[in-house]
This record gives C-alpha cells, structure tokens and sequence, in this order.
C-alpha cells in the first residue's frame, strides 16, 4: 500500500466486520520525537490469543472469499521497514487494538496520504457505529466524532453527499494548516 492511509483503512474495516459500535483512530506525529503512531481501537469480536499469533501470517484470513489475509502483514512490514514496531491485543468479546509506529523521516515512510477520503469511506460503511479520529501534532490537534456530529445534526444523515463532502474538506483542511506537517 502506497499511504499509510490505506492501511488504515483496511484495519477500520476489519474493525466494521467484527461488529464494532465504536472504532477509535488516533494518529499522533510528532517531529520532536520523529515518531508517527497509530492506534485503531475498537470494541467489536476480538480475537482468541490463537488468532492473534495468526493475524500476521499473509495466508491466513478469516475471510471465505479469498485465502490470503494481506492487511495487517503489509503494516507489520511497513513498520519494521522504517524502524517503527506493530502490536496487536485483543481478547474475545472485548475488542481489539492496534498500534504501531514509523520513523517520521525515514526514507522508506509512505505518505500518511488522504485521511479525508479514509474517514469518509469509513463512515459511509458504519451501521450502528460511532467513528472517533484523533490527529495530534506536538503544537495542536482536532478531533472528529461521528456520535457529535450525529447530535448536531440531528435529523439530517451523515452519510449524505453534503454531510460527507464537508466531513472530508474538514478533515483535509484541519491536516492542512497543522505546523509544518
């Protein structure tokens, strides 16, 4: 995957399939530390500890519509290849959280890439789910949550063309004016 955004989203998804009611996405980058971490935490399925050791082989997947499981080996790789680290922690019926890290400036780090089309795609596959993303810089940070979104909007659907287009522009904006990032 050419941006870390993608594997984002296909963790997110993951998290959708296991049933979650609130999936968390917090990336934090930081230049002092030249560190970008990310956890996606939700409270859907989990996995057995069996699973767990499993979920990085590239020929295991859960899915019955193909036999390969590439998601989580790609990060997994994408981390250690820039010096960063991938963990995984799930327990049955609880959850599961993902975190890892990457070298900010290491020359093998893909862009983050567009989060304001990830948070889009993610939340028009929500049903009865919540969608909280973080993004924290060392001089500032937002917030997205869909459950405040859902209140102020009362009536109106998140999932409409309006309400999608101005979640991605300010997503993409908010990403755009963080410090020199």
């Amino acid at each position: 995957m050419k941006e870390i955004s993608m594997h984002i989203l296909d963790i997110a998804m993951n998290s959708v399939s296991s049933g979650a009611k609130l999936i968390e996405i917090i990336i934090e980058e930081s230049k002092n530390n030249n560190l970008i971490k990310i956890i996606l935490k939700d409270n859907g399925h989990g996995m057995s500890y069996d699973t767990i050791k499993k979920v990085a082989d590239p020929f295991y997947t859960t899915r019955a519509t193909r036999k390969v499981g590439l998601g989580i080996p790609l990060l997994k790789e994408a981390c250690e290849r820039c010096n960063g680290y991938f963990n995984i922690n799930s327990e049955v019926g609880k959850g599961t959280t993902v975190e890892c890290t990457f070298e900010r400036d290491n020359i093998d780090r893909a862009p983050i890439g567009n989060m304001g089309d990830t948070i889009i795609t993610i939340i028009n596959s929500l049903d009865n789910c919540e969608l909280l993303y973080k993004y924290i810089t060392d001089e500032k940070s937002f917030v997205l949550s869909t459950l405040e979104l859902r209140n102020i909007l009362e009536e109106t659907d998140i999932k409409s063309n309006d309400i999608l287009l101005w979640i991605k522009e300010y997503v993409s904006e908010n990403m755009k004016t963080m410090p020199d990032y």
